[in-house]
């Protein structure tokens, strides 16, 4: 019985039904060594000098791309950053000064005021002359106060100062041993601004140095 198992063992299939067979040997012998494979690693070569300089070359072009790209982004975000507050400004400004030409137009009704309280000039309390001059130095008042906190217009004086072309416009000028450079002698025409621009330049007199 024992010898019909070990019979049977030998005579096994593996899946067909084919007796396996035992490994033959190869020229009288069995290679105990392991077939080489397709994964083994195969010894790099060490880089050349000419492959090491070309690799810092190109680390070198591409480091000073990056500068070029960078400093192109940095300026044109400067760019940008600019054009947004100009735009900005230019709005604001469309609003501050839309009203511009009509404040001008009331800076002469103001001068108007202003001669019609000169022209009334001194009047005793109580008449009627001294009623009408309050009057109208009540409305002029007030109307220049609603100007300038309304709408910004504020009103420069130029009498005694050194004279400035960009806020006044010589009218007349004499020489003044008196002075060491032009100055302001006589205001004939107020000057405005209207914030921090010049909507009417004052005309004036102007003393020059002797």
């Amino acid at each position: 019985m024992k010898k019909n198992a070990e019979h049977e063992n030998a005579g096994a299939t593996a899946s067909g039904g084919e007796p396996i067979k035992a490994a033959e040997p190869i020229n009288g012998t069995v290679s105990t060594e392991p077939a080489a494979t397709a994964t083994e690693t195969v010894a790099e070569k060490p880089a050349s000098p000419d492959s090491e300089a070309a690799l810092a070359t190109r680390v070198a072009e591409l480091e000073k791309m990056n500068a070029e790209l960078q400093d192109q982004y940095l300026r044109k975000a400067a760019d940008f950053d600019n054009y947004r507050k100009r735009m900005i400004k230019e709005k604001q400004d469309a609003v501050d000064f839309a009203n511009s030409n009509l404040l001008v137009d009331l800076v002469d009704v103001l001068d108007n005021f202003d001669r019609a309280i000169t022209a009334i000039g001194e009047t005793e309390p109580g008449t009627p002359a001294a009623s009408f001059k309050d009057g109208i130095t009540m409305i002029r008042t007030q109307m220049g106060t609603m100007l300038e906190s309304k709408y910004g217009l504020t009103y420069y004086p130029a009498k005694g100062t050194i004279f400035d072309p960009n806020l006044h416009e010589a009218i007349g000028s004499s020489a003044n041993p008196d002075v060491k450079e032009a100055t302001v002698a006589e205001e004939f025409v107020k000057g405005y601004k209207l914030k921090d621009r010049i909507i009417r330049h004052a005309k004036v007199m102007v003393h020059t140095p002797a």
